[in-house]
This record gives C-alpha cells, sequence and structure tokens, in this order.
C-alpha cells in the first residue's frame, strides 16, 4: 500500500514519525511502522508535503466523498523527498536521489489498469485514502516506478507540487486544450490556478477565470489569467455573469473547467460554453447537482468528468524543468514537522483566504 504501516511504538534505527489522524480535528505526530522493503520498492526520507483541500475534509469530517476514515490514519499525499534505500530489483534510481512521488498505486490487472486507465482502478491504494496511510512522514515506503527524478533545477516543493499540478494537466488532455482552445476557468483556488497554469502550457491563447473572492483572483491575474471576473454565490445573477463572461472573453468559450462543482457553477460553465464546446468537471464541490443539461445538449455541449491522473509526473517535471509553468508563487506558507506547527498549517489552510499553497519541510 502507500505503504502502509503500524503505529506500535518500537524502536528501529532512528524511529520514524508520521502525522496521524486520530480523530475530527486531531492530529498526532506518532511513531510509524514501515513495511519491509520489496525489491522493486524504494526509501524515500520525505522533504516537502502540500496540504490538499481532500486533507482538510478528512481532519473536519473523517471523510472525503464516500472514503471513510474508521482508525487512525497517516495524512498526507502531495510530496516529493530524497531516496534513502533501494530495493534488489530497482534499476533506475540510486540512494540520494531527489523524487516526486505519484501517491496511487494500482493493480494492474483489472480492465481499467490494462487500457491504460488506471486511475480508475477499484483497487487503487492512494496515499492518505482510507484504509492506506498517507506521506506526511520523515520516511515512506512506495514503489519505484512512481517515484520520479527531479530536474537539477526543480525545488523538492515544485516537485511535492506535481500532484495538484497533475490534475490541472489532466483536465487539459480530457478537454483536448490546445493553442485554439479559449478557455474559461469556474474558480481559483489551488486546483483552479494549476488547471489555468496546464491550459497556458498546453498553449490555450486566451483565459478567463472567475472566482468569488478578490484576493484569489488578483493572484489568479499575476500568474496567467488575461480577465479576472468576480462573481456572486447568488444562482439568479448566472445570465448577467454569463454576459460578463462572454464580453471578456472576445469570442466563444470553447471548454469550461469547473474547478468548485457547485451548482452555480456547472450551470455557469454550462450556459458560457459556446455550442459545440465543452466543460470538464474537476471539482466535487456537490455530490449532486441540478444543472440545465437539456438546453446544453441542444447545443452540443460536450460534458467531461475527470478523477485524479494518470501519467502525467513526467509531463509536469518537464513543464517545470522549462519553465512553461512555475508553481512557485502558490506556495504561499510554509512549516516545519512538530506538532504545534502541523497543528498551525492545517488550521491556515483550513482558513482560506490568502493560503494557497500550505507547504511543510521536513
Amino acid at each position: 500500500m502507500g505503504k502502509g504501516g503500524k503505529s506500535d511504538g518500537s524502536n528501529v534505527e532512528e524511529e520514524n514519525m508520521a502525522a496521524w489522524l486520530v480523530a475530527i480535528n486531531t492530529l498526532k505526530i506518532q511513531p510509524f511502522n514501515l513495511p519491509p522493503l520489496g525489491p522493486h520498492d524504494v526509501k524515500v526520507r520525505m522533504k516537502a508535503v502540500g496540504i490538499c483541500g481532500s486533507d482538510v475534509h478528512y481532519l473536519k469530517t473523517l471523510r472525503c466523498a464516500d472514503f471513510i476514515v474508521k482508525e487512525p490514519m497517516v495524512i498526507g499525499h502531495e510530496c516529493a523527498g530524497v531516496i534513502e534505500e533501494v530495493g534488489s530489483e530497482v534499476k533506475d534510481l540510486v540512494a540520494g536521489d531527489r523524487v516526486a512521488l505519484e501517491p496511487g498505486i494500482s493493480c494492474w490487472r483489472c480492465t481499467h489498469c490494462k487500457q491504460g486507465r488506471y486511475n480508475l482502478c477499484p483497487d487503487m491504494k492512494f496515499f492518505a485514502t482510507p484504509p492506506v496511510h498517507g506521506s506526511l512522514a520523515n520516511q515512506v515506503v512506495h514503489p519505484a516506478d512512481l517515484c520520479f527524478k527531479l530536474p537539477d533545477n526543480v525545488s523538492l516543493e515544485e516537485g511535492a507540487m506535481c500532484e495538484p499540478l497533475s490534475v490541472g494537466v489532466h483536465a487539459c488532455r480530457r478537454a483536448d486544450i490546445g493553442p485554439e482552445t479559449n478557455v474559461l476557468v469556474m474558480g481559483a483556488g489551488p486546483i483552479g490556478l494549476v488547471t489555468m497554469l496546464a491550459a497556458r502550457a498546453f498553449g490555450a491563447p486566451r483565459i478567463v477565470i472567475v472566482d468569488v473572492e478578490d484576493s484569489r483572483l488578483s493572484v489568479a491575474k499575476e500568474l496567467a489569467a488575461d480577465e479576472i471576473i468576480k462573481v456572486s454565490t447568488n444562482i439568479q445573477d448566472v445570465d448577467e455573469e454569463v454576459g460578463l463572461i462572454q464580453k471578456a472573453m472576445g469570442g466563444g468559450v470553447d471548454v469550461s473547467f469547473d474547478c468548485a462543482g457547485f451548482n452555480k457553477t456547472m450551470t455557469t460553465a454550462l450556459t458560457a460554453t459556446r455550442p459545440g464546446g465543452k466543460v470538464c468537471l474537476v471539482g466535487m464541490g456537490h455530490h449532486e447537482m441540478t444543472v440545465p443539461l437539456t438546453p446544453a445538449a441542444a447545443r452540443e455541449v460536450d460534458v467531461v468528468g475527470i478523477f485524479r491522473y494518470k501519467n502525467t509526473w513526467p509531463l509536469c517535471l518537464e513543464f517545470l524543468r522549462s519553465g512553461k509553468i512555475d508553481v512557485k508563487p502558490l506556495i504561499t506558507h510554509r512549516f516545519g514537522f512538530s506538532q504545534k506547527e502541523v497543528e498551525e498549517a492545517f488550521e491556515t489552510s483550513a482558513r482560506g483566504g490568502n493560503a494557497i499553497k500550505v507547504m511543510f519541510n521536513l
């Protein structure tokens, strides 16, 4: 698994410590025993771990969508570190290599895996998705083929950012973004911002992004957005806001990314997108939505969804290496790995405000 372990307090060499989610709003740094190193595994000393919205959901409610935490679990899945030990069959990595970790281990036996869509594997073992333990720890054991060597000019923090960036890259692939695709992004949170950056790297010539918060829109404008629009949470304002979006785009909206996933954002995306365009649902704010699907279907607007990502780390690292994408401005807060700092970091991330990506430096 990712790769699991138990907390029984036994001492082996240096004790491996991890941030355990033990109850609602309760994280504790406790010992984390790693499994034996398999022939195709590597042991990685964690150096950078980011906080994701799903981590905060688990902390606040002990659940995220249909995944429920039923026993103490190590949190964290956006990560990078340094190889400390390699299994006997590992050929491409050596101790001392800096790597970014793809957090999901698929079965490679099911139909989805065999067809290459391993992100849909029903037996996926994913860092910090119950009951699999995560990576906010001193060390983890992980399959070598899911550890990607960082280019010399890419930092460990940027390596950890490959995980959220992968969501944006996968969304752009699903929506066929290219140099002739004008893009609307609904939501300027972390995932909206990485989707915007990915769309620009894929060649999108014009990007309009909307949000309810001025602070996030100003960040979006500094990063890559051609136009920003502040919107309300009132669904009665959709028609007026669609007019503003279309005016700001200066032409048709070819693809809309809904990176929030609410009734209003999806309604806006479906209404704003041109006939024959595409809406990609990225965010999962509402489990169920009531949206104007019939009028969108009558205009042949395609709706696609995404779940996590597949085969994205090499492209993310190339975007970072080449400078086509700069994720550094997204990292707004940094914390060490003590009990006090872990609690403060999660409080900072949960508050939102000017916090975009909160990062642990271990």
